[in-house]
């Protein structure tokens, strides 16, 4: 493994979480005929698919997952040290095997939920060929752009996907505008279907940074990846469109907009007392330290992506012989 490297002063890192899903879902949709039908299709598929997958009708499914590394200088580089402990958060947080899962207010201990999905480092390459499951490109690029989504070509800087049918490509770069992460629902392109992720809110040690350095920026970002939304519906952006949108799941309360840093129980918004938002919820903006659970029926939603249009995952091959990693 190689050495974790020194951090960098940097002014790159926000003040409060960002994540651009949801321009690059409207940036799709404006782009692609092809995919507005393909989300239409998904959404009208889950009714059935989320049958298949309720409790004590699923397996624990085990992602391939591939990390590329993309550096411009040496702390970029990060280490394998640094890899490892975020798959460790990774796989805690989808066993809600979390140390901090007791946050979690009393109203809502029974609506946490295990997700039963576990991730791995490749083990097997595209060539059929030994693997870490790491790639690492030196790129003159300074950073990447979520609007540009240059950061998953070689052409532009970048490195080409494996394929997105078999791994869970997970870039991590410097991104621009203070991004932390973004994501690529299920139904859009397969060349650019993955998870992006800072430098400096991936893992838990090396160059992540504080209040983002307890690994669950890909938490969020891969439960996206899984079609979960935000929990505050993305509504709001306009004046008086708050409370009007959804997350697509029932049992997480209706909130106006996102929580940020570090709220204390409970934030009322949209009538939703006595307990109020559920901002410790991983599809909230809050800091990593503040977020701890998915619910059920959240769950349920991503066993129905597994079940639709990311079923490939349910039989992969490419199955490690050791998962030191996982828990």
């Amino acid at each position: 493994m190689n050495e974790p490297h020194a951090k960098l002063p940097t002014t790159d890192l926000p003040v409060r979480r960002t994540c651009a899903t949801l321009h690059v879902h409207q940036q799709l949709l404006a782009q692609s005929e092809h995919y507005a039908q393909e989300r239409q299709r998904i959404e009208a598929g889950y009714r059935q698919n989320v049958m298949l997958a309720r409790v004590g009708q699923r397996d624990v499914v085990s992602i391939p997952v591939v990390v590329h590394v993309l550096w411009n200088n040496p702390a970029q580089n990060i280490s394998d040290e640094q890899i490892a402990s975020q798959m460790l958060v990774l796989n805690q947080d989808f066993r809600k095997q979390n140390p901090d899962i007791s946050q979690v207010p009393p109203v809502w201990e029974d609506t946490a939920e295990d997700a039963d999905i576990e991730f791995h480092l490749a083990t097997i390459d595209p060539e059929g060929l030994p693997t870490t499951g790491i790639t690492r490109t030196q790129t003159s690029k300074v950073q990447f752009s979520a609007f540009e989504d240059d950061v998953k070509a070689s052409a532009t800087g970048g490195i080409d996907a494996w394929p997105s049918d078999q791994y869970l490509n997970i870039w991590v770069c410097a991104l621009s505008f203070g991004l932390l992460g973004y994501a690529q629902f299920p139904g859009g392109p397969a060349h650019t279907d993955g998870v992006v992720c800072s430098y400096q809110a991936f893992g838990t040690l090396g160059t992540a940074e504080a209040p983002f350095n307890l690994g669950r920026t890909l938490t969020h970002e891969v439960g996206h990846w899984l079609d979960l939304r935000h929990i505050w519906g993305d509504d709001g952006m306009e004046p008086g469109t708050e409370c009007t949108g959804s997350d697509l799941v029932e049992d997480t309360p209706n909130q106006a907009g996102p929580n940020f840093d570090t709220p204390s129980f409970p934030q009322i918004s949209c009538n939703n007392g006595p307990d109020g938002d559920m901002f410790m919820n991983y599809m909230d903006y809050v800091n990593d330290s503040a977020m701890v659970m998915f619910t059920e029926e959240q769950v349920e939603r991503m066993h129905a992506c597994l079940q639709g249009p990311r079923s490939s995952f349910l039989s992969s091959p490419n199955i490690p012989e050791s998962k030191e990693l996982l828990l």
